[in-house]
């Protein structure tokens, strides 16, 4: 792991697929070892009793209102000035209000530097209701309804979304949206990308949504800034089959930043595990280096 330089920050985004499942995989000792910054974290998939402390790290942490799903939580060296979820500050955009219990959005004010963190876990969908196919598909056509409720989603957080940069500017601080999309934007961050396209994430309509939250004067996919126009870096596999040993994933993982605080990511690298039997996740950590 690389050392990070006195005045650089470290960020994290890890959708763990249950911490507790995770902390029993050694969740703990990746925390120690890559030592970050700030670590947002997704799917946290359990009740606040049971989220537990994280050693050198203050925890801000929303597990929702649904039973043993979703959850989000951003850990950061120093105790951060505020803490914003959709319970405690309402979302302005229309649309929302259907979402705002379900832990997938927090939002934090840095101490030790003007940044904003916003972390998210957007729903999953599925396919529109005419491109379901029944006896080709690994769950009940369901006419759409998790396909429109993406949807209803993705258009209000867009609002949403513009608001929080804006406020967040205003304040004479950068934004940073860090969290899983559940969307991969461009062929590079899929290896299959032909065959996805008809694939819920990588759906056109999708990768429309993300062109339109990103711009040079809104915000950068700082991954794809360091990385390249080239395939990767994948950050989730399927538990099933030879998807991880073969590498054969998507990125669904992001770090979007506005352009002052883009302008100074040096480091990308996702902290995948040597082997199948050492993974914490279906996902693995997607650590970004600013400074």
């Amino acid at each position: 792991m690389d050392p990070s330089s006195a005045d650089s920050l470290t960020v994290a985004t890890f959708n763990v697929n249950g911490i507790r499942a995770a902390r029993r995989r050694g969740f703990d000792r990746w925390l120690a070892m890559r030592s970050a910054d700030v670590i947002a974290l997704q799917e946290l998939r359990c009740p606040a009793s049971e989220v537990g402390e994280f050693p050198g790290y203050a925890s801000a942490v929303d597990v929702g209102s649904v039973a043993g799903r979703n959850g989000v939580a951003v850990l950061t060296r120093t105790p951060v000035t505020a803490m914003r979820t959709w319970v405690t500050h309402p979302p302005r955009a229309r649309g929302l209000a259907e979402f705002a219990a379900q832990g997938r959005y927090l939002e934090v004010d840095l101490a030790d530097r003007p940044v904003t963190v916003g972390c998210v876990y957007l729903p999953k969908g599925g396919l529109p209701a005419h491109r379901q196919r029944p006896g080709s598909m690994r769950e009940e056509p369901d006419g759409g309804a998790k396909y429109e409720r993406k949807r209803r989603f993705l258009a209000a957080f867009a609002r949403e979304l513009n608001r929080s940069r804006l406020a967040a500017l205003r304040e004479g601080r950068e934004f940073l949206l860090v969290g899983d999309l559940n969307i991969a934007h461009t062929q590079h961050d899929v290896t299959n990308w032909r065959a996805a396209r008809t694939m819920d994430g990588f759906l056109p309509e999708d990768r429309e949504w993300f062109d339109s939250v990103l711009g040079r004067r809104r915000l950068v996919d700082v991954v794809r800034q360091v990385h390249g126009d080239r395939p990767g870096p994948l950050a989730w596999w399927s538990w099933a089959g030879q998807s991880f040993a073969k590498n054969v994933g998507w990125r669904v993982d992001h770090q979007l930043a506005t352009p002052g605080l883009a302008r100074t990511a040096s480091h990308v690298v996702v902290d995948k595990e040597p082997s199948p039997a050492e993974r914490l996740s279906d996902h693995a950590p997607l650590v970004v280096t600013y400074g």
